[in-house]
């Protein structure tokens, strides 16, 4: 007695649903990666018309009412230097670069003062602008 078997195994396997997972992964990634914000303040920059494309390591914030911002964590001015210095060594950053948001009605003091810790540490400085 022949026993034969009415449904067949198809050895082959389609790979077209993968595809489509991965491009729709794909584009969620895009869409979420543009949306995130990298200062959360607030700030009226200045305009300018040229632009630079070096990317900062961090940023340091100064607001209308001269407080001062590592990333989004308020620190005392006195602080800034030493958090910085620790923060490149724990991270192995020889050369820093750190991006400056002023607010456009910031003295110009309070950015020679940050613009000074960086000149001592033989740090880059990067000036942040709004296109014109």
């Amino acid at each position: 007695m022949a026993l034969k078997r009415r449904n067949k195994v198809n050895p082959n396997f389609s790979m077209s649903s993968m595809t489509d997972i991965v491009f729709l992964l794909l584009i969620f990634f895009m869409v979420t990666s543009t949306l995130i914000a990298p200062n959360a303040l607030k700030l009226l920059l200045p305009k300018s018309s040229h632009q630079t494309s070096a990317s900062a390591v961090t940023t340091i914030s100064i607001t209308e009412d001269l407080n001062y911002y590592i990333e989004s964590t308020q620190v005392p001015f006195e602080d800034i230097e030493g958090i910085l210095q620790h923060r490149f060594t724990s991270d192995g950053i020889a050369e820093p670069t750190i991006s400056l948001h002023c607010d456009q009605n910031v003295p110009v003091h309070a950015m020679v003062r940050v613009m000074n810790i960086a000149k001592d540490n033989k740090w880059k400085l990067i000036l942040a602008t709004q296109a014109k």
